[in-house]
């Protein structure tokens, strides 16, 4: 785990390597010291314990969400009580699906500023599985089972699909905890997109196999994100926690 010499280090070097943010973003940001984290498919709040560990070693207060996984407005609900819990301006932060509770939820005068990791990232009333068939079919769709109308990850597409980079043990563990989803989830649409107003960082995921990564990138650049990309299947936040934390703490604006 980094210490925090280490990651001022890691953080300076990465400033002077990559692209400036945009400087309405950058004028825009307000310090924070809060951090709330929204899981989204085929995982539960744990999935978020190794960025919560090193976030708390910073100095950060953080929290994870635990989506209901029912449809977007009880999602955006669960995530806004948690919110509401949070003292000064939050970093609201999305894995995969709760992109949609990012892009929903954002707005709030008390989020300073949003991040994506390997999530979507649809524009306000965005038909969001419109925009993904433009893009080639990611292998983990195949392996969606049904029962009635709860969803989730068969083992052989998690294990391969979704956590492919991580050990199998530490994979299978996940896939234990593996959440339902509600059919209606997948219906929900945004009613806004807080990325048109919000300083906005997205991780981009080069080896995912649930979420294209070249749609991360359409994203990631329509919305003029600050953006990394990260050799990582779409379980960066686990396989590479110590990248993901980088961003969000630059968000934060107390680097």
């Amino acid at each position: 785990m980094m210490d925090r010499r280490k990651f001022s280090t890691l953080l300076a070097a990465a400033a002077l390597t990559s692209a400036a943010p945009d400087l309405a973003h950058a004028q825009a940001r307000a310090v924070a010291k809060n951090v709330v984290l929204v899981h989204g498919l085929f995982t539960d709040g744990s999935c978020w314990t190794e960025v919560i560990a090193r976030l708390q070693a910073l100095g950060l207060n953080a929290t994870a969400v635990q989506n209901p996984l029912t449809n977007l407005e009880d999602a955006v609900t669960s995530a806004r009580r948690v919110l509401v819990r949070q003292d000064g301006p939050t970093v609201l932060v999305g894995h995969s699906f709760s992109g949609m509770i990012v892009t929903e939820l954002g707005v709030d005068p008390k989020v300073s500023a949003l991040v994506y990791v390997a999530a979507r990232a649809p524009d306000a009333g965005e038909d969001y599985a419109a925009l993904a068939r433009t893009y080639p079919t990611p292998p983990a769709s195949a392996g969606l089972v049904y029962d009635g109308d709860e969803g989730r990850l068969g083992e052989e597409a998690f294990l391969r699909d979704f956590a492919g980079d991580l050990p199998e043990a530490r994979a299978r563990v996940l896939y234990a905890v593996q959440q339902p989803f509600q059919k209606a989830l997948l219906a929900g649409k945004t009613t806004v997109a807080a990325w048109r107003t919000k300083p906005s960082y997205y991780a981009i995921s080069t080896e995912d196999r649930t979420i294209n990564p070249d749609l991360q990138r359409f994203m990631a650049k329509r919305m003029s994100a600050r953006t990394i990309e990260v050799k990582a299947s779409h379980l960066a936040l686990i396989s590479q926690p110590d990248r993901i934390v980088e961003m969000i703490a630059e968000a934060t604006g107390r680097v």
